[in-house]
């Protein structure tokens, strides 16, 4: 279904048991800040609201999208980490340079996951503009973060 026709945060978080031994690792690009801190608090608030103790999300800062998969291969290659979650934001401009950006990270976050067979998800933004990040980091489209995190809590129960 279109995003513009839901709440990405509408998803369906019934069904997930309990996820208070689980730890999670949340890596956050520091690239468009104002929407990776949305994004991360939505995650984090979501992770909690389902039941994961605070103790067990770790954060870790990456100076931008591209370097995600480097933190998360730094997550995940950890054995008392059970799932990463990615948060980034990259917004289109006038140059090819986004194409480049989301494709390495799109790739290399799913090498990760399926190198260190676990969770590894994709919370990034792939936007037109500010204004669209903005509507899917806590805006009228929700919050990709929420989504993120409750994909993780899910991943983990289906294995």
């Amino acid at each position: 279904m279109a995003t513009s026709l839901k709440s990405l945060s509408d998803n369906k978080v019934s069904g997930i048991k309990d996820i208070s031994g689980f730890k999670f690792g949340i890596v956050v690009a520091e690239w468009n800040e104002e929407v990776t801190e949305a994004l991360y608090s939505g995650a984090l608030g979501t992770l909690v609201a389902l039941g994961a103790n605070r103790e067990n999300i770790e954060r870790m800062n990456v100076p931008g999208s591209f370097e995600l998969t480097l933190g998360a291969q730094w997550m995940a290659q950890r054995e008392d980490i059970d799932a990463v979650i990615t948060l980034g934001c990259v917004i289109q401009g006038e140059t090819r340079h986004f194409d480049f950006i989301c494709q390495a990270c799109a790739q290399g976050i799913t090498d990760v996951g399926l190198k260190f067979n676990k969770p590894v998800i994709f919370g990034v933004l792939t936007t037109d503009n500010q204004k669209q990040a903005m509507d899917r980091a806590g805006g009228k489209h929700g919050n990709k973060g929420d989504e993120a995190a409750a994909t993780a809590a899910k991943m983990l129960q289906i294995k």
